[in-house]
């Protein structure tokens, strides 16, 4: 899938804006922001974690308890000034913040009771968690291959999300769910399939996928420039996550 795209929809006009960003430069100025904007993140992308501590052997229940913990961890007041912008992507952030985070807290985390101490209000669905890990390919990944592949699943997610309420606000449904699964351009498309239930030509069926796909794109570009902290990352984060997609 190409990623390049020069429209209304990059984020290069307005980057500093992004929520990655707006964490990294506001969170001395304005931390109650810069928090907001974090934890909009972290309600997005905790799965890929939850995923992460799961394939270093954690049963569910600690799993769900050590995730929730590192996000409560995260997003108190004194943690958030030890961010180092150098870092760069949300996503290589998260994980060495929660490698470490198991290394040097899990333990004293772990001897509070479940359920006590200080929560972080986010909505994260542990049980709905467990059912997602469960589709996780059965052969040995790493926990970090693990991770990077959730993190991409994600993204696309989030794109797709934003593409329909698009679509939707146009008066475009119908559209997007006849051609949504020919967003992948590798995907072998019924043309005159999607022609019939839409009323139109295959020509128009034509110009219509291709429109989708530059707009899925572009979407996918602002998703990942959320989480990145500058736009000449945007590129090479797009390439790193489709890569993941693919080391199955």
């Amino acid at each position: 899938m190409s990623t390049n795209s020069g429209n209304s929809l990059s984020p290069a006009s307005d980057f500093a804006t992004t929520r990655w960003s707006l964490f990294v430069h506001l969170r001395q100025q304005e931390p109650a922001v810069a928090r907001a904007a974090l934890a909009e993140l972290c309600e997005r992308y905790w799965f890929p974690l939850y995923a992460f501590v799961r394939r270093k052997g954690h049963e569910p229940d600690d799993a769900a308890d050590l995730t929730q913990a590192f996000f409560a961890k995260l997003l108190e007041g004194n943690a958030l000034a030890t961010v180092d912008p150098a870092r760069g992507r949300f996503r290589s952030f998260l994980l060495a913040s929660m490698t470490h985070f198991i290394a040097n807290h899990w333990r004293a985390e772990k001897a509070q009771k479940r359920g006590g101490g200080q929560l972080v209000s986010l909505e994260m669905n542990f049980d709905d968690g467990e059912s997602r890990y469960r589709l996780e390919p059965s052969h040995q990944q790493t926990p970090e291959r693990i991770f990077a592949r959730r993190w991409a699943l994600s993204v696309l997610q989030q794109a797709l999300e934003a593409l329909a309420t698009e679509m939707t606000a146009s008066g475009k449904q119908k559209q997007f769910e006849t051609l949504r699964g020919y967003l992948d351009d590798s995907t072998e498309a019924n043309y005159a399939q999607a022609a019939t239930t839409l009323g139109i030509s295959e020509v128009a069926v034509r110009v219509a996928v291709h429109r989708l796909r530059d707009k899925y794109r572009r979407h996918l570009r602002v998703q990942v420039a959320q989480t990145v902290d500058a736009e000449a990352d945007i590129d090479t984060e797009l390439r790193d996550l489709l890569a993941a997609l693919r080391s199955e």
